[in-house]
């Protein structure tokens, strides 16, 4: 069965196989699943958390019918919630990225879009944790104390989507300064050589002015135009 994307019954039948003893193997498998169902759609968190609901319904199911007597139901739960993590890492470094790309061509954090992509990141840890818990309610009962314990390990040690989400962010904020820094040096350069050349600034102006004006009126006729000024003798 095909859902969002994902060949559950791939999952379910590896998982329904597996010992912990193929824990990388079935970590690598988790990721790859996961990553292919997000390159399908666009990177939208609606869309993570219908991915992350079916992957972890379908390793459930899987753990769930694995027959072996000693598995531990734990361990390989932890695998598949290590898979959707290092899934959502690409994640996130796929939107490093194209954020880096949109800031170097102009784009600030003031814009709304952009805004909302990184603010996308920030909570795709969070969005991890939330859809898990969710999905678990859903599955077998003895699944739901391993998957807790699961989830509250994670959240003590952290996950490493939460962390590339923190780097992400510091090094998107620190490239946005660098930026605002540099517009602020080349618009106070631009400020200092206009003061530098004030004076001759003024000139020009005066002179624009004055041609506005149909140039600059004789000094003698200005005078001779003057209140109080004295006529010519006409009899000279």
């Amino acid at each position: 069965m095909v859902k969002s994307g994902i060949d559950q019954d791939a999952l379910i039948d590896m998982f329904a196989q597996a010992s912990a003893q193929q824990g990388d193997k079935l970590r690598q498998a988790v990721t790859e699943a996961t990553l292919k169902a997000l390159q399908g759609r666009e990177m939208t968190l609606a869309n993570m958390r219908q991915v992350i609901t079916t992957v972890t319904q379908a390793t459930s199911n899987g753990v769930a019918k694995n027959p072996a007597p000693a598995v531990d139901l734990e361990a390989l739960l932890r695998k598949a919630f290590d898979g959707m993590d290092a899934a959502l890492l690409k994640a996130v470094q796929a939107h490093h990225k194209a954020l880096q790309q949109l800031m170097s061509q102009g784009a600030g954090l003031r814009d709304t879009q952009l805004k909302a992509a990184l603010d996308s990141v920030e909570k795709m840890e969070g969005m991890l944790f939330t859809t898990v818990n969710k999905a678990v309610h859903g599955v077998a009962q003895p699944l739901q104390g391993p998957w807790e314990h699961v989830l509250q390990t994670m959240k003590v040690q952290g996950t490493a989507t939460g962390a590339g989400a923190t780097q992400t962010v510091e090094a998107l904020m620190n490239q946005a300064q660098d930026v605002m820094r540099t517009t602020r040096a080349t618009q106070l350069r631009a400020t200092q050589v206009m003061m530098d050349s004030y004076a001759a600034m003024v000139s020009g102006v005066l002179i624009g002015m004055a041609e506005g004006l149909g140039g600059a009126v004789p000094v003698a006729a200005s005078a001779a135009s003057a209140p109080g000024a004295a006529k010519p003798d006409a009899s000279k």
